[in-house]
């Protein structure tokens, strides 16, 4: 079904709108794919904070333009589903990948990250990126570190000038005066 004038306007706005706030873009090729498939897909990038939307390329084209992904303007070729990432980088990586074990017909054409255009081998270090759940862990393990090493280097000095004074001056409060 064609779209009118204005309903690609609005698809161009949509696009646009979700590319201006988007960490990353990976476009695939789905030829092939089932109805089934691409709902399975579509339920999850829901759930995960993706945007996926099959959309033309001339209409994607002009969505990107003026944003990060403008640069893979001229990799836009061939029938491809966009997913851009809106909650954290990894999020669009992760989906395209896993979708792609079950389903030979899905292929990652190219990745965007940062204004900068990859090869389509680079969904697997995108979808390696740790959640932002696991990189906050990561980031509080990091910085409660620092305060476990003092504790422990005071509690060693602690050890060492006071080993025998504190058993004494502890018997001497425990003495009734």
């Amino acid at each position: 079904m064609a779209l009118n004038l204005s309903q690609k306007q609005n698809v161009v706005a949509e696009v646009a709108e979700v590319a201006a706030k988007a960490h990353s873009l990976i476009a695939a090729e789905y030829i092939g794919t089932t109805v089934s498939q691409m709902t399975a897909m579509r339920k999850q990038a829901r759930e995960t904070g993706v945007f996926l939307k099959v959309v033309k390329n001339s209409l994607a084209a002009r969505a990107v333009t003026g944003t990060d992904y403008e640069c893979a303007k001229d990799s836009m070729v061939g029938p491809l589903l966009y997913a851009f990432s809106t909650e954290e980088p990894g999020a669009a990586g992760r989906l395209i990948k896993e979708f792609a074990k079950g389903n030979d017909k899905l292929q990652p054409k190219l990745v965007v990250v940062g204004g900068q255009q990859y090869p389509a081998s680079h969904v697997d270090v995108l979808a390696s990126l740790p959640t932002l759940d696991q990189a906050l862990a990561m980031l509080a393990r990091v910085l409660s570190e620092p305060a476990a090493m003092f504790a422990r280097a005071v509690k060693a000095v602690g050890d060492q000038q006071g080993g025998d004074e504190a058993p004494a001056e502890a018997a001497a409060e425990a003495e009734p005066a």
